[in-house]
């Protein structure tokens, strides 16, 4: 039987400075003057419109990404928060983050968006290296990359993260390395490191750079991993790290199949909908205009079928190195576990899964090769 799982609130903000080559997000390059005031208003009654999805729960976390919100100014994302709670009250220990770019955030920034309510920053730096910046259009070099995540642990915030990718165009080893120790030097409690993907409608896309060959990115992720853990950094989801009790709550209630809504341009939801015995995905209008100028913010609603349930669960599931309860499976999907029991039992005979009376447990080799243990279920 479905149960409710904690609930979840992303915000999307959808513009930048200029749209990165590789990025497939929906954003886009600012052309004007931001419409701040006009944008809050839109998510604040776009909120008000999915208030019956909320089914008496408190908001767990907050994630507020783009984009660069923090292009928008504080005193906004503190009227957006005070907005949020009026319509849905907060837990007394709520996560709230904010993606930041170092190249738009000034230095007196970092404790008004504190103030506003912001808990935990997440500044994209992507590399310190400045070939490598130039090349994935970042408009920061590493002086500001590292005056951002040095202003983010004097100002208060519970929690900050940087994000760093490795396999950029032309990189080497050492190159890969010298990140995560330049990165580590700054002492964020987490870590996101992930390796650039080309993704279709994208500039990388039409124009492919030259990228490290399979054994380098190989060695890269291996290397790399062991150099995480060296220093303090906890592997607790495929691309995340970090120092004990500071992991994004954000991201494992999302990864353990919890509720989120999801407000803003293309904004996407999933809600578990007791009402109607049933789970949900919900899409918002993609561009901002068309948003800003909407009465009804929704662009389509669909329904997860139950045939469907059991592998969308495992596919954000299995990206956690925690053990699946088997219980928060019945819970989160409304099936029962037996429903599986013959991939469970195709897995564990490659070698992939431990299966005990409580819990799933991935092997290493399951760690290792998750697309092989999820088409045991397909």
């Amino acid at each position: 039987m479905l149960v409710l799982p904690p609930l979840s609130l992303y915000i999307h903000i959808p513009w930048c400075v200029q749209k990165c080559p590789y990025c497939d997000f929906n954003s886009h390059g600012q052309q004007s003057e931001l419409p701040q005031k006009e944008y809050i208003d839109a998510l604040l009654k776009d909120l008000q419109q999915d208030i019956h999805y909320v089914q008496g729960r408190h908001l767990a976390t907050i994630f507020i990404g783009g984009g660069t919100p923090s292009l928008f100014e504080a005193s906004q994302i503190a009227r957006l928060l005070k907005g949020v709670e009026k319509l849905i009250p907060f837990n007394k220990a709520i996560e709230i983050t904010m993606e930041a770019n170092p190249g738009t955030l000034e230095h007196d920034d970092f404790k008004a968006y504190q103030k506003a309510g912001i808990t935990r920053l997440s500044i994209g730096v992507q590399s310190f290296a400045k070939e490598k910046l130039n090349l994935l259009g970042r408009i920061h070099g590493e002086k500001e990359a590292k005056t951002a995540a040095t202003k983010a642990a004097q100002a208060g915030y519970k929690s900050f993260n940087i994000d760093l990718m490795h396999g950029l165009p032309n990189q080497n080893f050492e190159e890969a390395m010298s990140d995560i120790d330049t990165a580590a030097k700054l002492n964020p409690p987490h870590l996101s490191w992930y390796q650039l993907t080309i993704e279709p409608n994208t500039l990388f896309h039409s124009k492919p750079p030259q990228l490290p060959d399979d054994e380098a990115l190989w060695q890269i992720y291996e290397q790399g991993q062991k150099k995480l853990a060296a220093l303090g950094y906890e592997q607790y989801e495929i691309s995340a790290y970090a120092k004990p009790g500071f992991q994004c709550q954000h991201n494992i209630n999302y990864w353990q199949f919890g509720d989120y809504l999801g407000i803003g341009c293309g904004a996407h939801g999933k809600i578990t909908y007791l009402a109607k015995n049933t789970l949900l995905r919900t899409v918002k209008i993609k561009h901002p205009k068309g948003y800003l100028a909407a009465s009804n913010y929704t662009f389509d609603v669909n329904i997860i079928e139950e045939d469907d349930r059991a592998l969308e669960y495992l596919m954000n599931r299995l990206r956690l190195m925690l053990p699946i309860p088997k219980e928060e499976f019945e819970q989160r999907t409304g099936l029962s576990s037996e429903r599986i029991q013959s991939g469970i039992e195709k897995a564990v005979t490659k070698g992939l899964l431990i299966d005990s009376p409580t819990q799933w447990t991935l092997t290493p080799k399951g760690h290792m090769f998750v697309n092989e243990l999820l088409a045991q279920f397909c």
